[in-house]
């Protein structure tokens, strides 16, 4: 039999995932600044990545919470932007895609808080979803040793490849929140 919470449980299993997931950021941030590409800096990346999609499950099977909304992508942009920034401080990425993610991923929370305030959701969408596994796949083959010390070229590419579908899945908020808005009369 499966336990089913409410909107308004704390002490779920995809809540305690997710904190678990904050919680273990920070040992690979330390990781990545002090040692850089490094095969337990990979293997810890994994895991918190496939958390991601357990703690998801977890929370569609046994019902999403309103602490889980707020809880899970925080988590997500903690990680990726952190393990981000962390692979610039060692130069490993250049600063200048890093930065175009980070004010998209900033300026699209405050949106979505920004509407859900005004009762509004705005989702996120299959496309906005790709574009989380590809931020974690560039900062993958950034953690990786084999493409941080020969083959740069892929991590850097994939990050691109996550900057543009970043900007794009960004219009798209904007878009589908203005056309929300519009519906439901608060523009």
């Amino acid at each position: 039999m499966t336990t089913h919470f409410g909107p308004s449980a704390l002490a779920t299993p995809a809540n305690l995932l997710t904190v678990a997931r904050l919680v273990l950021t920070i040992p690979l941030l330390v990781m990545v600044v002090d040692t850089g590409a490094t095969w337990p800096a990979v293997a810890l990346w994994v895991v918190l990545c496939v958390s991601d999609g357990i703690d998801g499950h977890l929370a569609r099977r046994q019902g999403t919470t309103r602490s889980g909304a707020f809880l899970d992508p925080l988590a997500d942009k903690v990680l990726v932007l952190g393990a981000m920034a962390a692979l610039v401080a060692n130069d490993t990425f250049w600063w200048f895609p890093v930065a175009i993610i980070a004010a998209r991923e900033l300026s699209i929370q405050a949106f979505r808080s920004y509407w859900g305030k005004k009762g509004l959701a705005v989702p996120a969408t299959g496309l906005a979803k790709a574009k989380t596994v590809i931020q974690e796949v560039a900062v993958g083959f950034g953690l990786l040793p084999i493409t941080a010390a020969d083959a740069t070229w892929v991590a850097t590419t994939v990050l691109w490849a996550a900057v543009a579908l970043t900007l794009v899945t960004g219009v798209q908020y904007v878009m589908a929140g203005s056309r929300s808005a519009t519906t439901a009369g608060h523009l």
